[in-house]
């Protein structure tokens, strides 16, 4: 997101020391960005926020993250710093279109590269379960780079049920993405046993938790689980490693007989914190 160039435009409004914890990432989401401001540089937030619409053209509001992603709905608090105060926005991604509110739901631009990889392995006439939906993005994505049959998509928070619901019509895929409002276990225990070919994870917080309902959602013969986890690897650790056993484990308490044919490290997420997926043969 051409950094150099945002952090150019404060070399005369910061001082050098002030400068040098300015946060060089931020997320942009349609015309909205989202910045993280140190607590000893809050009182400098408006002049950073400006710098930003001032390198990126189209960006019409600035928010401030005050706090990590937590909770039931995978929420982070936002101030709004500059611009028009509104946290809802038109974002696009590979041909498609998610409308979002950032203060309702949760959606990273950052899993951009992940989605499309994901909707590259669904093979023709499969059915998909996306226990985490959120907004729709994973599904959607599939649905229109892919000939999977059904995409059923599960999400417990209202708001991002509703969105996702809107962004089914907008990116005209009603007939293959089915949103469902509920908890995942309950939704695939009473609806959805025993009908995927594939099943998506993108819940880090909780894919541990609900690794044993994911099985469940496979046909009989089995299929593909897109296991999302946090890991904290020191130096010395393999994070994609420390993942594969906790996970192996469980599995294998589970009577379940699975191969780990591939696995990345998504993205880093804080200071020796990484984001890993594993894609899970059954």
């Amino acid at each position: 997101m051409k950094k150099r160039g945002f952090r150019l435009l404060l070399e005369d409004k910061l001082k050098p020391e002030e400068l040098r914890f300015v946060f060089k990432s931020y997320d942009i989401v349609g015309d909205i960005a989202v910045i993280r401001v140190p607590g000893k540089l809050e009182h400098k937030s408006i002049l950073i926020a400006e710098a930003i619409m001032q390198h990126h053209s189209n960006v019409r509001s600035v928010w401030r993250q005050t706090s990590a992603v937590s909770g039931e709905y995978r929420l982070r608090k936002l101030e709004h710093v500059a611009g028009e105060r509104r946290a809802t926005t038109t974002y696009r991604e590979y041909d498609c279109v998610f409308r979002v509110d950032l203060e309702k739901c949760y959606f990273s631009p950052r899993l951009s590269f992940e989605r499309m990889r994901v909707a590259r392995l669904v093979k023709p006439r499969e059915v998909v379960v996306n226990m985490f939906a959120g907004v729709g993005s994973f599904s959607i994505i599939i649905a229109k780079h892919s000939e999977a049959d059904k995409i059923y998509s599960i999400d417990v928070n209202p708001a991002a049920f509703q969105y996702m619901r809107e962004n089914v019509l907008l990116n005209k895929v009603l007939n293959r993405v089915v949103p469902l409002k509920g908890d995942a276990r309950a939704t695939i225990t009473e609806k959805l046993a025993n009908t995927a070919d594939r099943v998506l994870m993108p819940l880090p917080e909780k894919a541990y938790e609900y690794l044993d309902v994911a099985v469940e959602a496979l046909k009989p013969e089995g299929g593909w689980v897109h296991y999302y986890d946090f890991v904290q690897a020191r130096k010395n650790e393999d994070p994609v490693d420390k993942v594969k056993l906790k996970v192996s484990e469980k599995l294998s308490r589970m009577d379940v007989n699975f191969t780990i044919p591939s696995s990345r490290l998504v993205r880093d997420t804080g200071p020796w914190w990484q984001q890993i997926v594993l894609d899970i043969q059954i």
